[in-house]
This record gives structure tokens, sequence and C-alpha cells, in this order.
């Protein structure tokens, strides 16, 4: 799968998602060979994290952002299910709490980065303070910000962002960041599934049908997003999410392209050392 036909042109050219066919299915011809091409990836992933903890070099940053409903809980349960729990962690964010709020908005964020040699994927994101925050502008008023600092708040928040992702790849952790690009028919399905399916009530609150009702207020602050924040060193991937199974092997495919950019590699043990160990072995072995 050619992965850069997800990638987000950044440089501030303008982007739209509702351009984008949320229906795709490009370069796979049906469920079954996107199943084969999952486990593929799964198979993969696993061996690049391994080698990924025993180097301990780099860290990785998976960033997943999305309309409700879109897919993001079940797209990290089907992609990261063959890793190894020791070198993975997951982190969803809710709503910010006092202390978070009395802090920079990167705080929370920052404090939950994956150490060198682990994968971490962040559920919701900062971005979150350049969406959920700009669409919902009293929620900035709760961050308590001195006046001279609300001017141009986004294109400050767009450039801080960018610089703290420099910083982080400079540091070798690399963001890979994807949107799940669900269609608002297609949510309204798995919404109703929620309501309809005793097993999926309790993922229902009261505000999705509010922030609903704000579809479009939401796809204007995703595409500002978009097209100021893909950079060279961080771009976005725009994934089509209205068929979960397509969704899972292109996030897949996404992640392990990108980390068998880094050409991983186990620890190269020099020779004194393999005559070293050699001794020990025959030592342990005579025990």
């Amino acid at each position: 799968m050619n992965i850069r036909q997800f990638l987000v042109p950044g440089s501030g050219k303008k982007f739209s998602v509702g351009k984008l066919d949320a229906d795709s299915t490009a370069g796979v011809r049906d469920e079954k060979e996107g199943v084969a091409m999952l486990e593929k990836c799964r198979t993969d992933l696993a061996e690049m994290q391994d080698k990924l903890y025993a180097q301990d070099k780099w860290a990785v940053l998976v960033v997943l952002q999305a309309m409700d409903a879109a897919g993001k809980d079940s797209t990290i349960k089907f992609v990261m299910s063959g890793v190894n729990p020791q070198g993975c962690q997951v982190v969803s964010f809710k709503e910010p709490s006092r202390e978070e709020l009395d802090h920079d908005f990167m705080w929370r964020y920052m404090k939950n980065l994956p150490e060198r040699g682990r994968i971490g994927i962040f559920n919701r994101s900062y971005y979150e303070e350049v969406l959920v925050v700009r669409v919902h502008p009293q929620l900035l008023d709760k961050q308590s910000l001195p006046d001279p600092c609300k001017k141009d708040v986004w294109e400050r928040r767009f450039a801080d962002i960018n610089a703290v992702e420099r910083y982080l790849f400079h540091n070798g952790v690399v963001p890979i960041k994807i949107f799940l690009n669900v269609s608002k028919e297609a949510q309204l399905k798995r919404l109703l599934k929620r309501l309809d399916r005793p097993n999926k009530n309790w993922k229902f609150a009261e505000s999705d049908i509010a922030e609903r009702a704000l579809w479009n207020d939401y796809m204007h602050a995703y595409e500002s997003v978009l097209q100021n924040t893909s950079t060279k060193h961080a771009p976005w991937y725009v994934v089509p999410a209205d068929n979960k199974w397509y969704t899972r092997v292109a996030v897949a495919e996404i992640i392990t392209q990108r980390m068998a950019a880094l050409d991983l590699r186990y620890p190269a043990v020099s020779k004194e050392r393999q005559l070293a160990l050699l001794k020990l072995r025959r030592k342990l072995a005579g025990a």
C-alpha cells in the first residue's frame, strides 16, 4: 500500500476534508485482502517494536484524532494487538483537570510522552486545544490566559505545536499523526448502534448529539489544523474511516512503513563480547 495517498501536503496549502472519500478502500480489493494485509503488518510491527525496545534510541508517538464514533478505540485494539505491552503505552485524554488548566496547554501531553524504545499512542491529543477549544471558545476562558496571550491564539498555537514536534523529532521522538475521516452519515449509523445495542449503551453520551450539530465547525477546525501543522518531520495522514476493516489496515501500514524507515536493529555485540559470552556459556553449562 502506498501510504502517500493519505498524506496531507502541508506548508499552509488549502486542504478540504469534504472533498475526500471517507468510504474509499483504494489499494485494497476487499476485506479478505485487508485482513491478510493487517495480519502481516501486525507481525512486522511486533518485530520492529522488539528492535525498537532493544535498541533504545528512538521513540514513536502515534497521534490519533477523529470525530466521535470514527473508530479510534477499535483501531488501536486491532492494530496493536500483537505488540508486547511492555513496549507500548496508550493514553486517552479527557476533559482537563483544574491542575492541568493551571499549566500551559501542552503540559499534560508532554508528561505522557513515550520513553525511548517505546511506542506511545495518544487517543486524542494536544490537537484538542485547537479543535474542541476552537469550536467551544468558552473553554479557552477556563485556561485563564493573560489578555495579550489571547491575540491570534490559534495561529500561535499552530506555530507552538510545530515547534514542539520539530523539537521532539530532533530528540528521537517520531510523531505519526493520523486523522480518521468518517463521514457524517457513517457517524450517525454508529451513534444509533450505540443506542440500539445494550453492550454499546455505555459509549453514548448526550453530548454526542450536541457535538454532531457542530459538524461543519469541526470540519473547518480540522481543515485549519491539517493545512497548518502537516510538516516534513511530522506530517498528517488522513485515512478513510467509513469501513473499519480498511481503516485498520491503512493505519497499520502507515505505522509499519514509518517505523521501517528508522532502520531499527538489535544492538551489535563486539567480537570480544561474543568470546566473553561463549566462555560464560561454557561455564554456565558446566555448573
